[in-house]
Order: structure tokens, then sequence, then C-alpha cells
């Protein structure tokens, strides 16, 4: 299966814009939001953002953005299930094949100095975690990267092989429950802290 399209939302920058670079020179479509769409599009690298693909705007300070059928239907289609690639067609939705993606960093916000309950509350990322999931569930059809150390093996095998094997998608959707499950204890053990605190 070639990459032909991905979606690219990352609070860790590193390596985005050579990874962003590499995959437009193969062809891909970027699709990006806020902030990693800017450094995309400063690189020179042409990108679609993430309200063009949903024909929403991102909303409540950027709460809400990717949590739209246009994309997760876009992540979670199973390829080889006809009466899901019908509903693609039915709904104006195309597919997306690789999902790079890390999270707000909400232990790093909570570690500073007098950090206020407001934000780490803001920290708390939703759409990252909703399309990581989305994208590990469907590894078979999707390769999800959360790590920026992953980008230099990824372009390698894309530029070999123009895909990665089950292995290597499987691997890569263990990790990516890993965060997610890392993050939700983060922020569990954080409000546990808070409640202590209180009493």
């Amino acid at each position: 299966m070639t990459i032909k399209r991905a979606l690219v939302s990352v609070s860790d920058k590193t390596g985005v814009v050579e990874l962003a670079k590499f995959l437009h020179e193969i062809g891909v479509e970027i699709i990006s939001t806020g902030g990693t769409m800017k450094a995309i599009k400063e690189a020179g690298i042409p990108v679609t953002y993430v309200s063009d693909v949903t024909g929403f705007p991102e909303i409540m300070d950027g709460r809400v953005k990717t949590l739209n059928p246009k994309i997760h239907g876009g992540i979670l289609a199973v390829r080889s299930n006809p009466e899901h690639m019908a509903a693609l067609e039915k709904h104006g939705i195309k597919p997306i094949d690789l999902v790079v993606v890390n999270l707000y960093p909400f232990e790093a916000t909570i570690a500073k100095p007098n950090v206020t309950e407001a934000e780490a509350i803001e920290n708390i990322d939703i759409g990252g975690p909703a399309m990581l999931r989305a994208a590990a569930k469907n590894f078979r059809d999707v390769i999800i990267v959360t790590n920026p150390a992953r980008y230099s093996s990824l372009i390698a095998m894309l530029a070999q092989y123009g895909d990665a094997d089950i292995t290597t998608r499987k691997t890569l959707a263990k990790e990516a429950f890993a965060h997610t499950s890392e993050y939700d204890a983060a922020i569990s053990t954080y409000l546990t802290k808070q409640l202590t605190d209180r009493k």
C-alpha cells in the first residue's frame, strides 16, 4: 500500500520539517494543524490545513480541531471492507495512511513551579490521543508514529519499500498505546495529588 496522505500534528516538533520534506518529495499530501502546519509551511513545504479538510474552523482555543468524521473516518476505515470504503465515498472522505502525532506536554507543564490547575487542564490533550488510538487500532491500514526518534527509520523504510511491513506497523501501534497509557497515568496521578493536597 502506498502512503498517499499523512496527518502530522505534533507538540514536539523535533525532526518534523525533515519528515514533511521527505513525505512531500515522495508525493504524499500532508494535512496539519496550528503550530505544526506553520512550521511545515515556513519551510516551503505544501501543507493542507485541517480546517480545509473538515470544513470546520478550530474552535474553543484549539480544544476542537481534529475531532471530526472527515479525519476519523479517514483514519478508521478498513480498506479491505467494501462498506467502509463506500461510506468514505458517500461522505466525501479521503483515507489517511500515516498519522504522526505526539501529545501536549502535560508532564512538562505540571513540572513547572507554581503551575495553576487551569494551565495543567489545558495541557490535557484530547484530539491527539483520539487520532493516535484510532490510527493504532487500524494499524494494518494506517502507520502511527508518536516518537520523533522513529522518523529516520520510517523515512528509510518508505524510501526503500514505499510502505512499512506488518511487524513495524504493529510495533508502532504498541508504542502508541503505551504513549497514551503513560499520558493518562500522569494525568490521573496529578489529579490524585490535587485531591490529596486539599485534604
